[in-house]
């Protein structure tokens, strides 16, 4: 599929608050291939948006803009990552350092911060916990939106005094899909330690999808190819494979975890590739 079809299926488009920023609207539609709204002072709204998801660029006083992905069909439903303060700020503050579950499936250890990739980036969260315990990140992201999210994101850190110093060092993002982007990169720096984070299995009883989450299946669509990028993992980590999993779903299909790490409602199921000796 191409991207002017990628498009098209996720009908979105991108509209800019003010004139001040449609040459930056307008650079992001043609990068993602996406249409354009006409610049007014009201956000657009349905029935007269057409598009039930628009990429808005609006103002911010400490770094000229931002990006958010707003739902028009919902009331104050937008999708806006920020490093520097919120909600991924506080855990990367509070989430309990290199003691927490996400440290030690990593393999984060007093002297040693494993080189990751982080092959299904998505918010970008697990990703920024890690780089600010002093892990090197790189982000693989599949949806070219979730990706200008993410970029955007790490651009206003930079602008972050706290952030700048390690931001940009520990923090890196490549779009691409994780099945061709892992061996590619692997070529250049091998990771000690390959994450993947698949879309959560559905309950057997329903339940209302968390906000943000639906902008995410919305973006990034089905999560089909887990074993397959499993698979690939385990063929170009140097040490471990970690893969995300809510507590009452079923390992990924193929070999089986080494071990596991549960949190309250989490399991990360680790893959060792090595013996954990170091």
């Amino acid at each position: 599929m191409t991207d002017t079809e990628v498009a098209h299926t996720l009908n979105v488009a991108v509209w800019a608050a003010d004139a001040a920023l449609y040459n930056i609207a307008q650079a992001i539609a043609d990068k993602l291939h996406l249409p354009l709204l006409s610049t007014s002072q009201s956000f657009p709204q349905q029935p007269a948006c057409a598009y039930p998801l628009v990429l808005a660029i609006v103002p911010n006083a400490d770094c000229d803009y931002q990006l958010e992905m707003h739902d028009v069909t919902q009331k104050n439903s937008r999708l806006f990552i920020d490093y520097a303060s919120g909600e991924i700020a506080y855990r990367a503050q509070h989430g309990g350092g290199r003691k927490q579950a996400l440290a030690k499936a990593v393999g984060l250890k007093s002297g040693y911060s494993p080189n990751v990739i982080d092959s299904t980036a998505g918010l970008g969260r697990d990703a920024f916990v890690l780089a600010n315990l002093g892990c090197c990140v790189t982000m693989i992201e599949r949806s070219p939106v979730m990706a200008c999210l993410l970029e955007d994101a790490l651009r206003r850190a930079a602008y972050a005094e706290e952030l700048n110093p390690w931001i940009n060092q520990r923090l890196q993002l490549v779009g691409g899909d994780a099945r061709q982007q892992i061996p590619a990169l692997s070529e250049i720096a091998p990771a000690d330690a390959i994450y993947i984070d698949p879309m959560y299995p559905p309950r057997t009883k329903s339940a209302l999808v968390k906000k943000e989450m639906r902008f995410i299946q919305a973006l990034v669509g089905e999560d089909l190819d887990s074993p397959t990028l499993l698979g690939i993992a385990l063929q170009h980590a140097q040490k471990r494979v970690i893969v995300k999993r809510p507590s009452y779903a079923a390992t990924i299909e193929g070999p089986k975890p080494s071990h596991t790490i549960d949190s309250k409602n989490t399991r990360y199921d680790v893959y060792m590739v090595t013996p954990p000796n170091y």
